[in-house]
């Protein structure tokens, strides 16, 4: 039940990163929370934590968007 706590008060975070690292590390504790939660629902097969699984990877796409930055366009 601790990766739930986690979760819940990641998805709850104010996100304001102001250096790469501190996205990188933000990626990174997305990725270990979402693999901690698929752990417990491997056992319960709850269909709130795989909600929750979404909601998290939601998140951590739009940091890792954010990591990689705008495509240079050829001019």
């Amino acid at each position: 039940m601790d990766a739930i706590k986690r979760a819940i008060e990641f998805e709850n975070r104010k996100f304001s990163f102001k250096t790469t690292s501190d996205r990188i590390l933000a990626a990174r504790e997305a990725k270990d929370i979402i693999l901690a939660v698929n752990e417990v629902y491997k056992e319960k097969k709850d269909a709130k934590l795989m909600e929750l699984m979404k909601r998290l990877t939601v998140i951590k796409q739009k940091i890792e968007k954010r990591l990689k930055g705008r495509p240079l366009t050829a001019a």
